[in-house]
């Protein structure tokens, strides 16, 4: 019997691939936990139209994400801060404040879990923080901390 996997299931199968399986392993298990429902000739042809749709809305993003990508490591952040004589910050720079700097600058919104400011900067200085941007994409943002002038 040929069933629709509507979840990835190890052993057997991704979401939307077509699997041949045993009446009662799908009548009994898949079926009723939602994990599975029977592959019609019309369901069949309707899975592999949502494939094809999110394959190329994944294209989309990947370009997107590598047009962003070029953008940001194009750009030069300048951060100002309140710094004691010796150029150590009072506080630290935080991918908060990287992400605004970014939204003023550019207009690009980059959620600020993505932006990895590791060790925290906490000196006045130059700095490339990294943001990720999809898998296997990252852009280095080069970010001058200078001290706030009073």
């Amino acid at each position: 019997m040929d069933a629709i996997l509507l979840q990835d299931i190890n052993g057997l199968g991704e979401a939307g691939t077509v699997v041949s399986v045993a009446r009662g392993y799908m009548r009994n298990y898949l079926q009723p936990r939602g994990f599975a429902e029977l592959a019609t000739p019309t369901r069949i042809a309707e899975v592999q139209r949502n494939e094809e749709k999110r394959k190329a809305a994944d294209v989309r993003a990947r370009a997107m994400a590598v047009e962003q990508a070029d953008l940001l490591s194009r750009t030069i952040l300048t951060l100002k801060a309140k710094a004691g004589e010796d150029g150590r910050l009072f506080g630290s720079i935080t991918s908060g404040d990287v992400a605004e700097a970014i939204k003023e600058a550019r207009g690009i919104t980059i959620d600020r879990r993505r932006i990895t400011v590791e060790p925290p900067i906490r000196a006045v200085g130059t700095y490339n923080v990294p943001i990720e941007l999809g898998p296997d994409l990252v852009a280095e943002v080069k970010t001058i901390v200078s001290p706030l002038l009073d």
